[in-house]
């Protein structure tokens, strides 16, 4: 038998160029597949990490996945908002660490607009418990200064000392802006691959001072404060649209959650983010079975090329193994020969798929990580994975199994008469 496979070795190598081919379609299939598989798996984690080191969401009474898609991804509208006194009574409960109000509802040339104050860059995390950096500048110290998302600046061609305008609600509407009211930019936020890339930053006390002389949505007729005289105004908050806070022990986490549930004086709802980002995934990470699913059939058609090749070529090889025949091969053996080498050619291509998935994930890993906030790293097989693998090596075994069956019924006559 080992003077068979030798003569198998020979054999490929004389077929190298077609056989490296089919090798390399191989290994860029289990590539993507791979990829795929690890991209769904980080691009999960870096989704359920969009906030992190939160205990608890607040918003007006709604869905869960509602209240996240506002709260933290910031599309969609609030039901409702949350009067500054529920606020001022959460963010004083012993139990509370640090508390962030939201204010949401205006916008700037198609990105959000969020009030806050300074705890936000504090206390806010994402990741893996990774704290805001600035990229460049400073938070927002005046009641017109405003810090800016990575994606923003780099959409915009924003920086440090340049004058923005917002506007009222989403912008869809003209003569909706608060062009009385510019803004300066302070600082711009590092990359994090999460909502706050694409949001414009500003404290609560600005959020009022922009609607001083507004009144339902729209602009009082006649009557305008001029941007110098807003500081002479009460600009404390009247409501915000959700809160986030930390709690000192997240032993209580559970017990805050019904002590807002059940809030008196108005309909809040608490969500563990955790929980409910698990719910949005289910709605919104439909796609990553689909994109599976595509890898997948990448695999199968680069082994259906492997087939191909093998099958076409026997003709070539008819006297070769007609002779492997005359010598003393049984057919069995031929079977498990031309077998043999279908799985040696996947195999081979898996070791370089898995090679080059390594070195493509070393490669892109900061790209991907500043553009997208998935973190890619090299790291060993995963469990999921090698049940992947062995099933495209199953695939490949069964695939094998036609060229080896087409070889078995070759006779020693038919190999070794000429066709005419």
């Amino acid at each position: 038998m080992r003077y068979l496979f030798s003569m198998a070795w020979h054999s490929a190598w004389n077929r190298r160029f077609t056989l490296g081919l089919t090798l390399l379609s191989i290994a860029l299939s289990v590539t993507l597949l791979l990829g795929v598989e690890r991209i769904r798996h980080d691009a999960r984690q870096a989704f359920a990490q969009s906030v992190s080191g939160t205990d608890l969401v607040i918003g007006a009474r709604t869905s869960p996945v509602q209240l996240m898609l506002y709260s933290v991804f910031h599309i969609g509208e609030a039901t409702n908002n949350i009067h500054w006194q529920a606020y001022q009574e959460i963010a004083a409960n012993p139990t509370v660490a640090w508390s962030i109000p939201i204010s949401l509802g205006d916008s700037h040339r198609g990105f959000p607009v969020l009030g806050t104050h300074a705890g936000y860059f504090e206390h806010f995390h994402y990741g893996n418990r990774q704290s805001l950096t600035f990229e460049t500048g400073k938070p927002f110290d005046g009641v017109f200064d405003t810090v800016i998302g990575s994606e923003v600046a780099a959409s915009l061609g924003y920086h440090p000392g340049d004058h923005i305008v917002l506007t009222h609600g989403a912008g869809g509407l003209t003569g909706q802006d608060h062009n009385d009211k510019p803004f300066v930019v302070t600082g711009i936020l590092a990359p994090t691959g999460t909502p706050v890339d694409r949001t414009v930053h500003v404290s609560l006390e600005a959020i009022e001072a922009i609607h001083l002389d507004w009144q339902g949505g729209a602009r009082m007729p006649g009557f305008e404060i001029p941007a110098e005289y807003v500081r002479k105004f009460d600009l404390t908050p009247k409501s915000v649209t959700a809160i986030l806070i930390g709690l000192k022990s997240r032993a209580g986490v559970f017990r805050m959650q019904r002590l807002v549930n059940d809030y008196a004086d108005e309909p809040l709802l608490a969500v563990l983010p955790g929980v409910a980002l698990d719910q949005l995934w289910q709605v919104v990470g439909a796609a990553e079975h689909a994109f599976l699913a595509v890898s997948a059939m990448v695999v199968v058609v680069g082994l259906c090329g492997l087939v191909a090749v093998i099958l076409a070529s026997l003709n070539e090889r008819r006297r070769e193994l007609a002779i492997i025949r005359s010598v003393g091969a049984r057919p069995a053996d031929i079977f498990v020969l031309l077998t043999a080498e279908g799985v040696f050619i996947t195999l081979s291509g898996i070791l370089l798929g898995i090679a080059l998935l390594y070195g493509i994930s070393a490669a892109m890993a900061p790209l991907i990580q500043g553009h997208f906030g998935i973190a890619i790293t090299p790291r060993p097989v995963s469990l999921d994975e090698l049940w992947l693998i062995a099933a495209i090596i199953g695939v490949s075994l069964l695939a094998s199994l036609v060229p080896g069956y087409g070889a078995y019924r070759m006779s020693l006559a038919d190999g070794l008469t000429p066709r005419i």
